[in-house]
């Protein structure tokens, strides 16, 4: 059973370095799981119980706005942690929802679970916090390029930082994402793609 989390242990390994039987530990404690595309691993109002390692297929996050437009929050691709930061750890009712884009599996862990093991295992702390760190760095870099570049690079950006969003998001989604409309996406892609 353990081979079947090989790339949920391989992960855990590159994040954190430890022991392949430490490792393997922790991955124990994960159980498969697959979403169908539009499926949602969270709703908004409720709290996020679930630690989720994708392993193939692609998510986003999203809020909706005053207006009841959904704005794009993050996305998610093959080898990634997916959950709701705050309502995870605050045990609060999530502001965001997450939705596969595609055809999705992984590995999930329960909250009860896995607070046994950040009390047991020094190795399992060690991998949170650098999941937690690497998500504030690329959330400080996002929230920065939304300030100081224009949605043409911030779009140039993406295409060269994460094609795979590109591949598997619709217009609109990016469009949200890089807090442009629609409309002015499509302008910046035919201006891309003639120079």
């Amino acid at each position: 059973m353990i081979s079947e989390r090989q790339s949920l242990t391989n992960f855990i390994k590159q994040t954190m370095p430890m022991s392949d039987n430490i490792a393997q530990i922790i991955a124990g404690n994960f159980e498969p799981i697959s979403f169908l595309k539009n499926d949602f691993l969270l709703k908004e109002g409720t709290i996020c119980n679930e630690y989720f390692f994708l392993e193939k297929g692609f998510m986003r996050s999203y809020a909706v706005d005053t207006e009841g437009n959904e704005v794009t929050t993050n996305f998610y691709g093959s080898n990634a942690i997916v959950f709701e930061v705050a309502s995870y750890i605050k045990r609060t009712s999530s502001q965001e929802n997450i939705q596969a884009l595609t055809e999705c599996s992984g590995w999930i862990g329960s909250h009860t679970k896995l607070q046994a093991l950040f009390q047991t295992i020094p190795e399992f702390r060690g991998f949170v916090r650098a999941v937690l760190v690497n998500s504030f760095i690329a959330l400080k870099e996002r929230t920065l390029s939304m300030i100081n570049l224009t949605a043409e690079k911030r779009y140039e950006s993406l295409l060269k930082s994460r094609p795979e969003i590109i591949q598997n998001a619709s217009v609109k989604h990016i469009a949200s994402y890089l807090g442009v409309t629609d409309t002015s996406l499509s302008r910046i892609r035919k201006e891309i793609a003639f120079k």
